[in-house]
């Protein structure tokens, strides 16, 4: 017995890393599962989404013109627990909000849906197991009585139905023989009680009696009648225990079976290790000679083009040092001058001649040297300067031989800007690859070029983050094996969006007319339907028929800032409007929708014209551009004199929209080219919102923001 305890110690120790919180590198405190079934502490937890709430005020309050447009007030620490703590809190009075939390374990952003903490599960096994190892560890140190009087004495056993520790005499007092107390379950003694039953998070009267196999989790039967789990596949939690045990048990006899063989391989791994020290050194100093050899080369060429210059400029020394003395001698030729002057008061013509002509033939020559005055020699050395730009351009390219390294192709198709940057790409032979380098760079074209910053990835996509607005980045991968890398594929530009990504949802209650219009359950995708009350409407056209506009406008709204959000309009629709409306506006037209000269209703008079884009003065407090039947609508102005042709253009895939509340301007883009198609002045005294209209069929997408979980989607597909 002795033995076996002895084991059990080893094995205790030896699970203390699988103890150990990802988040605070401690033992577990009160563990809860996370949807990716990682495990952390109850209050790393709220730390956590403590610290994203500060960070995500201050960033709202550090950005004059990108701060968030939701109004907030400070509140105390304890506000914020409570608000976190409360399942299903709102976002601007209108939605529930979901939580996402990045789990400390695998990095990634996991939804813990609208009731957040509130409706994760506790982890008792796990923490089972480590009260068994604290136990384990503090072996020396007993646990008393609970109900003993001063001094109390060591317990013996203690009772989960009462979470209390007792010693022999004690039990017997409050478990008296025939009670109902004599049925409880008692175990030895421990500090850790936990439920004998399980209570489902979201339905906190009923035990947990089933197991969803597509979220992984205990449900009980509400969440399977109308939950949200309804559609999902359960089975019994019998069946569910029965399984899992025998995966698990069949898994750790393999791993026991497999002992000597892991021994086997991690002798192996070491002599790896050896092997590859000595490999990186001896690589190392074949990478010193290499340079060496560049060094030598550079210091030939050093020497040669300064022995150049050199030469250059003693040679013009020279001949200027000559030019120098030829004029240094005119002024010597200043006694020439008078004694020239004395020869000419000599009358007599005869010696006047005589002595004259040499005289002469003297002045001349100074004065042509005058005249025609020109350096000997270029004080430029334009012609040496040496032009490194291609070799330092090569020698940043630097790299190990790619030994048969496939150069990786970047997938324009499947990369994309929004919130981040989405970077894909293909490589021919993906078993020729062990990692890849994506690298990337903010293109200025005033200033000196900006260094690459790199990233290390294991995949073959990427999101990068912390982009700045309505900049020009150029990314670049390259492929790994081993210590051997590939050539850079070709450089991909994208253009970020004018100003951060404003977030929200279609909302299901401010005028959504439920007749006409379908929401999806992620309310971000809205359809139209012209369903049977249109055609009993129909019998009016021969008088005049008016055919309705619904609307519907997003959960949030803006009162400061930049923001910029993007929709898809479905290739079939036959009339959308996109844009933004003022709060006083949306309310106008939904309280009165029987005025025809509201914009919620207006003529049908087709998009060959466009005509139903009427022309409003400035200071109109909303603006919709129409999109539909694969062209997008240019509204007039009262100044424009385009034909009805120059208007409209073909319908981008995806379209973007940039409101300036401060200067009271919007703009729509093209999201594939990040291109303007129309801007204009917009009456921003009030709250602005997101404002969608259709009519007859139809469809809108809102983009989704790219996260971790949207590049698992990616890798899905």
């Amino acid at each position: 017995m002795e033995g076996d305890a002895g084991d059990s110690l080893v094995t205790i120790k030896n699970i203390e890393r699988e103890l150990i919180c990802p988040a605070c590198k401690e033992l577990f405190t009160h563990p809860l599962i996370l949807p990716c079934q990682h495990s952390i502490c109850h209050k790393c937890v709220k730390e956590l989404l403590l610290s994203l709430d500060d960070s995500f005020n201050d960033v709202g309050s550090d950005n004059s013109n990108q701060s968030s447009p939701r109004l907030r007030l400070s509140s105390p620490s304890m506000d914020k627990i409570d608000r976190i703590n409360r399942p299903g809190w709102k976002r601007n009075s209108l939605t529930p909000r979901t939580m996402t939390l990045p789990c400390p374990g695998c990095e990634h952003d996991v939804d813990l849906g609208e009731r957040g903490i509130s409706g994760l599960f506790r982890n008792f096994t796990l923490e089972t197991i480590v009260e068994r190892y604290r136990q384990a560890a503090r072996a020396a140190t007993a646990i008393m009585c609970d109900l003993c009087k001063p001094p109390p004495q060591e317990s013996t056993k203690s009772c989960m139905d009462c979470s209390a520790s007792y010693c022999n005499e004690c039990f017997k007092i409050y478990h008296p023989w025939g009670t109902v107390k004599a049925q409880h379950e008692y175990v030895g003694p421990t500090t850790n009680f936990r439920p004998k039953i399980l209570m489902c998070p979201e339905h906190e009267t009923e035990r947990i009696n089933m197991y969803c196999e597509l979220c992984r989790r205990p449900v009980c039967h509400l969440c399977k009648l109308g939950g949200n789990h309804s559609n999902h596949r359960v089975t019994t939690m019998s069946s569910a225990y029965k399984t899992l045990k025998e995966k698990l048990a069949k898994d750790i006899d393999f791993l026991i079976g497999k002992e000597s063989q892991v021994k086997s391989q991690i002798s192996e791994l070491n002599l790896l290790m050896k092997e590859t020290e000595c490999n990186g050194e001896r690589a190392k100093e074949e990478a010193v000679t290499h340079f060496e050899k560049l060094f030598d080369v550079l210091e030939e060429r050093k020497s040669s083009v300064l022995k150049a210059i050199d030469a250059s400029k003693k040679l013009r020394l020279d001949k200027l040092h000559t030019q120098m003395e030829e004029y240094q001698g005119l002024l010597e030729n200043n006694g020439l001058v008078g004694y020239a002057q004395e020869v000419l008061k000599e009358t007599d013509q005869s010696c006047f001649v005589q002595t004259a002509k040499q005289l002469h033939l003297r002045i001349q020559k100074a004065t042509e040297s005058l005249k025609s005055f020109r350096p000997a020699a270029q004080t430029s050395f334009e012609d040496y300067v040496v032009n490194t730009t291609k070799q330092t351009e090569v020698l940043g390219e630097l790299s190990f031989f790619s030994n048969g390294v496939d150069i990786p192709e970047i997938n324009e198709e499947q990369s994309k800007v929004y919130n981040n940057a989405l970077i894909s790409w293909h490589h021919p032979d993906k078993e020729k690859a062990d990692s890849y380098v994506l690298e990337y760079r903010k293109i200025n074209r005033d200033e000196e070029m900006v260094s690459w910053n790199g990233i290390e990835v294991c995949n073959t996509s990427k999101i990068v983050s912390n982009l700045e607005s309505n900049s020009h980045y150029a990314f670049r991968v390259r492929a790994y094996k081993g210590s051997i890398c590939s050539p850079c594929s070709r450089e991909l530009i994208l253009h970020t969006p004018p100003a951060p990504v404003f977030s929200f949802l279609f909302d299901e209650k401010c005028g959504y007319n439920n007749e006409h219009l379908l929401l999806n359950l992620k309310r971000d995708r809205v359809e139209s339907r012209a369903g049977f009350n249109v055609l009993l409407a129909a019998d009016r056209i021969q008088v005049g028929y008016y055919t309705s506009l619904d609307y519907i406008i997003g959960d949030a709204g803006i009162t400061k800032g930049k923001h910029f959000w993007a929709c898809r309009v479905e290739p079939y629709s036959y009339l959308v409007k996109v844009g933004v409306a003022s709060s006083d506006k949306l309310q106008e037209w939904l309280r009165s929708p029987r005025d025809a000269a509201s914009p919620r209703y207006e003529q049908d008079s087709g998009h060959d014209s466009g005509s139903e884009d009427a022309c409003f003065d400035s200071s109109q407090p909303f603006t919709l551009v129409t999109v539909g039947m694969k062209k997008f609508f240019i509204p007039k102005s009262p100044t424009s004199s385009n034909e009805p042709e120059h208007r409209v253009l073909p319908m981008p895939t995806s379209i973007g929209i940039f409101l300036d509340y401060d200067k009271g301007k919007v703009s729509f883009y093209d999201m594939d080219h990040m291109k303007c198609l129309y801007e204009r002045q917009v009456d921003c005294s009030h709250t602005m919102y997101p404002a969608f209209a259709l009519m007859g069929s139809g469809g809108i997408q809102l983009e989704e923001p790219i996260t971790a979980k949207y590049l698992e989607y990616q890798e899905g597909m």
